[in-house]
């Protein structure tokens, strides 16, 4: 295929989430390609639409009004490729995270071994694992296939064994597979990934595949008991994830149709993005990305030489909201807000933001509530992504998150740009990030969208990174150090492009900022003192080129992990004077 540049192919990409679904154009504006405009409507995968086509022409309908050209036609399809008359598009490609979680069953071998990398692998995507069988299990294979026709999955994934390994253990493990998938209506039959032994294979299909008509077959995940390569496996199912959709969602086939076959789920599709983006940077740090909405919160980091995506339904801010009950407290989440709100008004929150997920913050009590969620629901996300980071990657301190350059945040939950401070800090509460890096907003959530269509076009996504489509708040400086309350840990320099200087002295337990507008350099002179730490070693100052952003750079003297007083007035004050210092109220 000849580059899209040459030929200046137009991208109309879509994402459909649990709450809206957006549609968004990228074009060549001056020979290289932009984002030129979204439409937004709400998403009509439940009822009574129950049709996720509907919300997408919905969406495009609103992006043409803001575009002042035509991209359906009068039967409301999609009109490709472009016409002379400048309607239509070139190409489609789509995203979606809408739709329940898929119920899956897990079958290795070993619990710390395989099981783990299934584990892994099945937080890759939109799941709930219902099932566990492995060798350690226990139970009769009566008493597994009765519990697999009690939890009907909707996708079976089976590891184990390294490539050229024991077999026959993995053979006893299928044969309840086997019958489960014999008893259960033909409509009912799980979808099956084996990523295990390859030598294997040829029997899987016979003892397997002749139930299931979804079978596939990926490289082993395991191929040795020191080695973990999830890749290949992610890429399966997430085809085969497309395929669930389509079994449980209507109108999930004709995007399919309309996009070429280039639909993703929205994760992966993020995750594929990350992984460019770390090799792009090819720092010594890690990249990060967070991204919650009301579907689910996908953390994906990318290292050196590792990558890692975790899907997170559980603490989603829409329909699953009031399930995060399940992993944590009232008070947790109420130690986030400014304002004193009984446990009762935050329950009721959460059950009617889950019966309403599309609704926004009316009132200022709504918007303290919604931030605590928000906060509390991304802390537990990074804890939970956390445990797969690997142990050699570059940190202050082995309890703390490692150092990431840069952070991008996106999605519903974190794409209000009104506020960049409000966002920040936010971001610093629930992702604790420590020494030097850059925060960006993916205010417009092009992330995993730019991440589809680099299938069709690998260039595209380099540009509209490059053109200014993310918004940068700013460059964080957050030095790790144990010193009592009030005692200065930090003195700063900023000297600007045309000379002059700032200066400032960070207190532990204080956020200060320095000024540095978007598209200004700077040279940040760092002093630091009684041991702290931003990353050159403890105690240890540098200079170092920063860019600015909507905030310039962000000093975080508050201590990592981070802690909070336990007398409620005081709290609240203290969070009250940190979003005033970031612009907040």
């Amino acid at each position: 295929m000849t580059s899209s540049l040459v030929d200046g192919n137009s991208i109309l990409a879509v994402d459909v989430g649990a709450a809206n679904t957006r549609a968004v154009l990228f074009d060549v504006v001056e020979g290289e390609y932009r984002f030129v405009a979204s439409g937004t409507a709400p998403s009509t995968a439940e009822a009574p639409f129950k049709d996720v086509s509907e919300g997408v022409r919905n969406a495009i309908t609103n992006l043409q009004t803001v575009l002042g050209k035509s991209l359906l036609d009068d039967s409301r399809n999609l009109i490709t490729p472009s016409q002379p008359n400048g309607s239509g598009v070139d190409s489609l490609v789509v995203t979606i995270s809408a739709g329940p979680t898929i119920k899956t069953a897990l079958v290795g071998l070993l619990k710390e071994v395989s099981l783990e990398s299934a584990r892994r692998l099945t937080e890759s995507m939109y799941a709930r694992i219902v099932e566990t069988i492995s060798l350690n299990d226990r139970r009769k294979p009566e008493q597994q296939i009765d519990s697999l026709l009690r939890a009907q999955p909707d996708l079976i994934i089976i590891t184990g064994g390294t490539d050229g390994g024991a077999s026959r253990s993995i053979q006893k493990l299928l044969e309840p597979i086997g019958l489960a998938s014999f008893i259960l209506p033909k409509e009912k039959v799980p979808a099956v990934l084996f990523a295990g032994n390859e030598k294997i294979a040829e029997e899987v299909k016979t003892l397997v595949g002749s139930f299931s008509s979804a079978l596939h077959i990926s490289p082993n995940v395991r191929p040795s008991l020191e080695t973990e390569d999830l890749e290949p496996a992610q890429s399966e199912l997430a085809r085969m994830e497309v395929n669930i959709r389509k079994r449980q969602i209507k109108g999930v086939d004709l995007l399919d149709v309309w996009s070429g076959g280039h639909l993703l789920p929205t994760a992966y599709a993020t995750g594929r993005m990350v992984r460019f983006l770390s090799k792009v940077y090819s720092a010594d740090k890690g990249i990060l990305s967070i991204d919650l909405g009301a579907s689910a919160a996908v953390v994906s980091a990318g290292f050196k030489n590792k990558f890692t995506l975790g899907v997170y339904p559980q603490f989603g801010v829409g329909e699953n909201l009031a399930g995060l009950l399940n992993y944590t407290t009232l008070a947790d989440i109420l130690r986030w807000s400014p304002l004193e709100i009984s446990e009762g008004v935050l329950r009721d929150y959460l059950y009617q933001k889950a019966l309403y997920p599309a609704t926004i913050a009316a009132t200022k009590e709504d918007l303290a509530l919604s931030q605590a969620v928000t906060r509390q629901a991304l802390y537990l996300s990074m804890q939970s992504a956390g445990r797969d980071f690997p142990r050699n990657a570059l940190r202050i301190k082995t309890t703390l998150a490692p150092l990431f350059e840069p952070i991008i945040a996106g999605g519903g939950a974190l794409s209000d740009a009104s506020r960049p401070g409000q966002c920040l800090l936010l971001l610093l509460d629930s992702i604790q990030p420590v020494g030097l890096t850059t925060v960006i907003l993916d205010q417009n959530n092009l992330l995993p969208l730019l991440g589809a269509a680099a299938a069709k076009n690998n260039i595209m996504p380099v540009q509209v990174i490059d053109s200014g489509a993310f918004l940068s708040i700013g460059t964080v400086v957050a030095p790790v150090v144990s010193v009592k309350y009030g005692v200065p840990i930090l003195r700063a320099t900023l000297t600007y492009e045309n000379g002059s200087e700032t200066r400032l002295e960070l207190k532990c337990g204080a956020l200060e900022v320095l000024p540095l507008r978007g598209g200004e350099t700077g040279k940040l002179t760092i002093q630091c003192l009684h041991g702290a730490d931003v990353g050159f070693g403890p105690g240890r100052g540098g200079t170092l080129s920063v860019t600015g952003g909507a905030l310039g750079v962000i000093f975080d003297g508050r201590g990592r992990p981070l802690s909070l007083p336990v007398d409620d007035m005081r709290r609240r004050e203290l969070i009250k004077k940190w979003a005033w210092t970031l612009g907040g109220e």
